[in-house]
């Protein structure tokens, strides 16, 4: 997402609910998690779940890596305006797999709608498995393939039908590029992350979740 008008128009969408429920569904995944250290955020995009989740483990500092300066850019305007823009969100620009996070040893990692934009799903996987210290939390959820153009364009209408052109376009070409749930769970395999669980939590949404 390298456009500046497809990245604006996501750093200004109302994505309150959707990045709410990340939030709550990380805590009732993981409640005996500390709740402080180094947390990457995966395909941070303009930054809100990262800032959502500094303000709820005001403890931990976050590095959200994207490999779309355009997305990162528009974070920034955002942050710039919002007089609760926390210290410990740092966004870098960081294409995976050329170019690695700041750390290898997080103590928890995250991402939300990554995986679908990825020509190489093993990419995501493999920075997991590299950059996310054993016994830490891994929570990813990502949009879920239906079974037929029919059906996304159905989820479409349903979702984001009064969103602007460009991210109803956009809707409907990640629900094309998403993967189904057997496919991540081979995925996990490969990555030697089979351990986590993965399943639906919506009719467009699979959850990974697990101990690294």
């Amino acid at each position: 997402m390298d456009e500046a008008e497809q990245a604006m128009a996501y750093a200004r969408a109302d994505f309150e609910a959707p990045h709410a429920r990340f939030i709550e569904l990380f805590r009732t995944s993981f409640p005996g998690w500390s709740g402080e250290g180094h947390v990457l955020d995966l395909g941070c995009g303009p930054g809100d779940i990262a800032v959502r989740f500094a303000r709820a483990y005001p403890r931990v500092s976050i590095d959200g890596i994207d490999g779309a300066e355009a997305m990162l850019a528009a974070g920034r305007c955002v942050f710039a305006r919002d007089p609760h823009f926390l210290a410990n969100v740092r966004l870098h620009k960081v294409l995976l797999p050329q170019e690695q996070p700041p750390r290898r040893d997080y103590d928890a990692t995250i991402s939300n709608s990554l995986l679908h934009h990825l020509h190489d799903p093993m990419v995501l996987w493999n920075a997991v498995a590299a950059c996310t210290r054993p016994g830490a939390p891994v929570f990813v959820i990502d949009l879920m393939r239906p079974d037929s153009r029919e059906q996304a364009a159905a989820l479409q209408r349903l979702h984001v039908g009064s969103e602007p052109a460009v991210l109803q376009r956009d809707f409907f070409n990640s629900l094309l590029a998403a993967f189904t749930v057997e496919e991540i769970a081979a995925q996990l395999g490969a990555a030697g992350l089979g351990h986590l669980s993965v399943g639906a939590i919506s009719d467009r949404h699979v959850m990974v979740k697990g101990w690294r």
